[in-house]
């Protein structure tokens, strides 16, 4: 009886061993699966997008507590703001985080566009405070992205690089992939209710890359989990802001989301907007993509 036992005991062990070979896939498989971005589902809905004046006025107060200054509400960071208001979406996937130098590696290789980097009088132009010299570690060279940043968000990417990475992957899977619109991009981040961050109405320096804890830079995508919309989307507050295909004002884009060099933080909060320049590569921005529900 003790022999069978073992006898069958070795067959169900055959079988584990084999079925686990089965499912490994191999290495170019394996890379395959990294190039391509993980999606989440975002069910048809009608959400709240925007905000309200008392919304606005805390965002204000948070930041003087951080800043110990009116900057922000000198400069009127969040009078652009689009009114609180609900509207309807139809469904979409929407990739789960930011789009990593990895992934973008691939759309180079492939069509030997420019790589993710800036010149010194372009970055001049953009009449920004950050100097250039800050720009260099993100900067792609001949050998691809910089070392040890694989999985980090591709930045020093413009609108129309992250226009063409879209075509580029609508082209290789055969799904239309694109930038979201403002309020594609505020429903994943805040659900059906109209929080103000991911995760609920208050700030937690804990659940999103931002100057309040650190690092003061770009970190692995998904490092925050418990930072994680209704839906599941990570990486909507803090880290980079986030290319949006919704026009803002004087021939600008839609940027969202805040980023690691921002504190308080009432630019992370899902309603907050700034325009850019379409042609601005700044290493506070990268993108995500939708791919449409079809």
């Amino acid at each position: 009886m003790a022999y069978q036992f073992l006898k069958g005991l070795s067959a169900i062990t055959c079988l584990v061993l084999l079925s686990a070979c089965a499912v490994q896939p191999t290495p170019r498989e394996a890379a395959a699966l990294k190039e391509m971005p993980e999606l989440v589902p975002i069910p048809a809905a009608i959400f709240f997008i925007g905000s309200t004046e008392p919304d606005r006025e805390t965002a204000y107060r948070i930041d003087e507590q951080e800043y110990g200054s009116s900057v922000t509400r000198n400069q009127g960071w969040y009078e652009y703001e689009l009114p609180a208001q609900k509207t309807r979406s139809q469904r979409f996937f929407i990739t789960k985080t930011p789009i990593t130098n990895y992934q973008y590696g691939a759309f180079i290789r492939d069509t030997n566009r420019e790589s993710p980097d800036v010149d010194i009088v372009d970055w001049n132009s953009y009449g920004i405070s950050h100097p250039f010299e800050s720009t260099r570690k993100y900067a792609w060279d001949q050998n691809g992205y910089p070392t040890g940043r694989d999985e980090h968000p591709v930045v020093l990417v413009n609108y129309f690089d992250a226009q063409a990475y879209a075509q580029w992957l609508s082209v290789k899977t055969g799904k239309y992939w694109r930038l979201p619109t403002e309020e594609e991009w505020e429903l994943a981040a805040r659900g059906l209710d109209g929080r103000s961050y991911p995760w609920g109405n208050n700030f937690n320096p804990a659940k999103a890359n931002t100057a309040d804890l650190g690092p003061h830079d770009t970190m692995p995508v998904g490092s925050f989990p418990r930072g994680a919309s209704p839906f599941g989307v990570l990486d909507m507050a803090g880290q980079v802001y986030e290319w949006t295909r919704t026009p803002g004002e004087k021939g600008r884009m839609t940027v969202k989301g805040g980023a690691w060099d921002d504190r308080g933080c009432g630019v992370c909060r899902a309603a907050a907007r700034h325009h850019r320049r379409a042609d601005m590569k700044h290493t506070l921005i990268g993108f995500r993509l939708v791919q449409e529900w079809r």
